[in-house]
Order: C-alpha cells, then sequence, then structure tokens
C-alpha cells in the first residue's frame, strides 16, 4: 500500500510518503503561514524525488484538526479533492492525537495529555494512552481553559505527560499549579511527523462519505456562528451542505 500523509493543522507543514508501512520519504517545514503556498509544491517534488505518480496512491493521510482553522482546512481540503479525483482511500487523525504519538512510552498507566492553544488562556487537548501497541483516547478531546484541564488532570498513583508549546501565558498557568503530578514531554515531541500520521491511520477505518468528511475543530468557527445566528435551530450539518 502506498500512502501520501499531510498535516498543516498548525505552524510545521508536514509531508511523508509510506509503502508498506514503510517511510519513503518525509519532509517537514517549520512555517508560521502559506501553508495554502507550499503545500501542493511540497507534495509534488517529494513524489518526483522518488519517482510515485499520484495513480500510484492507494491511501491519503490528513490530521483534520484541531488547530488553525485555515491550515486544517487547507488539508482537509487538498486530501479530499486527492481522494476523490484519484478514487483511494482517505482516512482522517486527530491533530491532538498526532503530537501525542511522539511520547513513546508504552506503559499502561502513562497518561499523555496533548494541547495546542486556542488563545485566550484556553487549549484544545486531549488524553491518550498506549494500549496493547496501539494509541487509545482516553479522555475526550475538548476545548478548554487550560488552568480546568491542568486541575482536573490524575494527581494520585498516575503521571501523566504534557505535550505542547508554552507561550508565556500558559506557561505562568502551569507554574501555578501544584495538585498535579505531571512533566513536560522534550520540546520536540511538538513537531508532528507526516509518517507518524500514516502509521495512525493503521488502526482507523477509512472515511466512507468522502464529501462529508469536515474538519474537526472543536470549536464553532466566525463563519458557523453567524450563519446559526441567520438559521436558528438549525443543526451545524446543515451548514455543512450549504457550504
Amino acid at each position: 500500500m502506498k500512502i501520501l500523509a499531510m498535516d498543516t493543522s498548525n505552524h510545521p507543514l508536514s509531508v511523508a510518503l509510506v509503502e508498506d508501512w514503510q517511510l519513503v520519504a518525509e519532509t517537514t517545514l517549520n512555517l508560521a503561514k502559506n501553508h495554502s503556498v507550499y503545500l501542493m509544491p511540497t507534495i509534488e517534488s517529494l513524489m518526483k524525488s522518488v519517482d510515485w505518480q499520484p495513480e500510484q496512491l492507494d491511501r491519503v493521510v490528513v490530521a483534520h484538526g484541531p488547530g488553525s482553522y485555515t491550515g486544517v482546512r487547507i488539508a482537509v481540503t487538498t486530501a479530499k479533492t486527492l481522494a476523490t479525483t484519484l478514487d483511494i482511500e482517505l482516512v482522517g487523525i486527530s491533530s491532538l492525537k498526532l503530537i501525542a504519538a511522539n511520547v513513546t512510552t508504552f506503559a499502561p498507566e502513562q497518561l499523555i495529555v496533548s494541547f495546542f492553544d486556542a488563545r485566550r488562556g484556553n487549549v484544545f487537548a486531549g488524553g491518550y494512552q498506549w494500549v496493547s501497541g496501539k494509541l487509545v483516547t482516553s479522555i475526550p478531546e475538548k476545548h478548554v481553559a487550560f488552568n480546568s484541564m491542568l486541575n482536573a488532570l490524575p494527581s494520585e498513583n498516575r503521571s501523566t505527560i504534557l505535550v505542547g508549546e508554552l507561550n508565556d501565558g500558559l506557561e505562568e498557568q502551569l507554574k501555578n499549579v501544584t495538585a498535579t503530578q505531571f512533566k513536560m514531554a522534550p520540546e520536540n515531541t511538538t513537531i508532528p511527523s507526516a509518517y507518524q500520521l500514516a502509521l495512525l491511520s493503521k488502526q482507523e477505518t477509512p472515511v466512507k462519505d468522502i464529501d462529508g468528511f469536515v474538519p474537526n475543530y472543536l470549536r464553532m468557527t466566525e463563519a458557523e456562528v453567524e450563519w446559526q445566528k441567520l438559521h436558528p435551530g438549525e443543526s451545524k450539518q446543515s451548514y455543512v451542505r450549504e457550504v
């Protein structure tokens, strides 16, 4: 199986080519912006470097959020277009789960909590554990105040590893929390790997409805908020169909 995997949900842009679960080629660029400019050229350049043709692909894997609204949307749109055009499998993986997978502890009692800054003292966060070699979700992903997340961490008989980038505001909140037992993962674990993304897809089922596949923002976009004001009582799915 030949796989193209991509992540543009945050600052880094990562693309990988994987065959039968072995890495063939990977590129990761730390870009603050312009994922829309660099994603397709990066894919094309990487495929050219290993003499792969689009028609040879069997699956495309994408980090579908949460993260930057624009970044997530770019990768999801690109992945959907490729999957539809090439008639291949599409698999979506949580962006939070992706960086949690960088912590390669296999102790079943070890809780891994990954997070992204969501501004105003809030984060996107989720909790995971390695079970029988698979990374499973043990705390549902949510949009939450960072200090609330920290105070909710287990404090007894269980250590927690935090994975994520700390800005000044989040770091200050971290210093003020003493009731829980946790440690920060090394800084390099916050960098996503598209190869890891492809490996995570091994335990996932491909999307059945590619047209209906949407980013997982974990909170409404401004456009959705405005749409719901104009369409009270209608479901979010109605918004998805309309746009």
